[in-house]
């Protein structure tokens, strides 16, 4: 039995029992007996099927949404998961068949006479494993693609955040998709043998258990896409806007608490500017306010693990000790229960801190002077990481000219932290923020297929004596 505590009340509320390695078989065998039949229909089919579940979803929105804010203690952002994943799956289902290329038979370039033809053959059983910073969203993030390519999924959902599967299971089944679409309940240990049960593994986490999924998944010579930690940097030039440069990066540090892996966890900031922007920061920051005790007030919700305010309170006494000041907020607060951090302002920070060489996953703003465009840059990518990043500058151009230089998949012009709010760009990332196909754009539905070429000879097969060394 796992018991889940409430991030808001800190009381665990919620318990559940894990799958097991047995459980896990059984499931897998009863989705793959599906799976053939739901592959063998077109892709329009298909599509239509998944709108269906767009409107079940629609009309159990409210049990989620419910569901999803005892999760995360947040509720106006709980709601927009909702309304993402129906967006999602709707516009997943107007696209797609645009995105399969028609199948036609090609002449070889060597000989005419033999031809080719592509196949594009859908995994089998995709599995994903999901975190808990949004639990719906990136539960469904590769399983609505992988479903339209003609995949039946399994996932497992964070034991965190686990209550929003059971009233979107109703969801599932009222759509008709339970053969096709299942959620598999538990801990690192579900996560691990779930890997041993598919054809190709979708990883949203941490870096180090990425790792170990991508180990796990080479043994068995499946595909593993991996979406893992970031700590990307905000480079602000000296001709950039003050309020842009202000909002940008409130936002883009703090959104759902900082809980996100595409938040900004490093401002660096011309030094002609830089303490006009920490004033206008710090006024800012402090002006932001907890939901607390009221969840439809304020702007912040609560630390969604409380783990992960201990790594933050961690880092935070690192950078003190060794010079950083903090400029406001800098504690753990306790309110109900929760943990809860303010906008945490901190300057002179140094690249041998914690704070700025790993992930901190909390509304942290550490902020450095740069005197060049050139050190901005080499700070900004003095880094294992490589998610994303975002340029502030006084036009687009100026702005393109640095992002152009920067070690990220997805790079911010003039705004920050835009790929949470923007999906239709192919993106990979870099270094060891992930590996595999973009999960955004038309990579997002290729990458669950796999090429089968066709050839066909009609002319005469040529005989071994055509190879004779004579």
């Amino acid at each position: 039995m796992i018991e889940v505590a409430n991030p808001r009340t800190g009381a665990v509320d919620y318990r559940f029992d894990a799958v097991d390695e047995a459980g896990l078989s059984k499931l897998a065998a009863r989705l793959r007996a599906a799976q053939g039949q739901w592959a063998a229909r077109t892709i329009e089919d298909r599509c239509e099927a998944l709108l269906g579940w767009a409107d079940s979803i629609d009309r159990h929105k409210d049990a989620i949404a419910a569901a999803l804010e005892t999760d995360t203690g947040r509720r106006r952002i709980a709601r927009l998961e909702v309304e993402g994943a129906i967006a999602s799956i709707r516009g997943w289902a107007a696209g797609a068949p645009h995105l399969l290329p028609q199948p036609q038979w090609a002449e070889g370039r060597m000989n005419p006479a033999i031809r080719h033809q592509a196949q594009d053959v859908p995994y089998a059983l995709t599995g994903v494993i999901s975190p808990w910073n949004f639990p719906l969203t990136l539960s469904l993030i590769d399983t609505i693609p992988a479903l339209i390519a003609g995949s039946a999924v399994i996932v497992k959902p964070s034991e965190v955040t686990p209550r929003f599967a059971e009233p979107l299971g109703a969801a599932i089944a009222e759509a008709g998709l339970s053969d096709l679409l299942a959620f598999a309940p538990g801990d690192g240990a579900t996560g691990a043998a779930l890997v041993d049960q598919v054809d190709v593994v979708c990883f949203t986490g941490s870096v180090p258990t990425g790792k170990k999924v991508a180990v796990r998944a080479a043994g068995r010579l499946i595909p593993a896409f991996l979406e893992l930690g970031g700590k990307d940097p905000l480079i602000i030039l000296e001709s950039a806007d003050m309020d842009r440069a202000v909002t940008a990066a409130l936002r883009g540090s703090v959104l759902s608490t900082g809980q996100a892996c595409q938040s900004i966890e490093r401002i660096y900031v011309a030094r002609a500017i830089y303490p006009d922007f920490l004033d206008r920061l710090v006024t800012a920051a402090e002006a932001v306010r907890f939901n607390w005790p009221d969840i439809n007030s304020g702007e912040l919700g609560p630390m969604i693990f409380a783990r992960q305010a201990d790594i933050i309170a961690g880092q935070l006494e690192d950078a003190v000790a060794r010079g950083a000041k903090v400029l406001t907020g800098g504690k753990i607060d306790r309110h109900g229960g929760g943990y809860w951090i303010a906008p945490t302002v901190l300057t002179d920070v140094t690249h041998d801190m914690a704070i700025i060489r790993d992930e901190t996953f909390g509304p942290i703003l550490p902020v450095m002077a740069f005197d060049s465009v050139e050190e901005a840059v080499r700070l900004a990518n003095d880094t294992v990481y490589g998610l994303s990043a975002a340029v502030i500058a006084g036009t687009i151009e100026e702005a393109e000219g640095v992002g152009r230089q920067l070690d990220a998949g997805a790079v911010t012009l003039n705004d920050a932290a835009l790929t949470a709010l923007f999906h239709e760009a192919e993106k990979q990332s870099f270094k060891q923020s992930g590996l595999g196909p973009s999960r955004m754009g038309a990579a997002g539905l290729l990458r669950f297929y796999r090429r089968k070429a066709l050839i066909a000879q009609t002319g005469a097969p040529a005989p071994l004596s055509a190879f004779s060394e004579g």
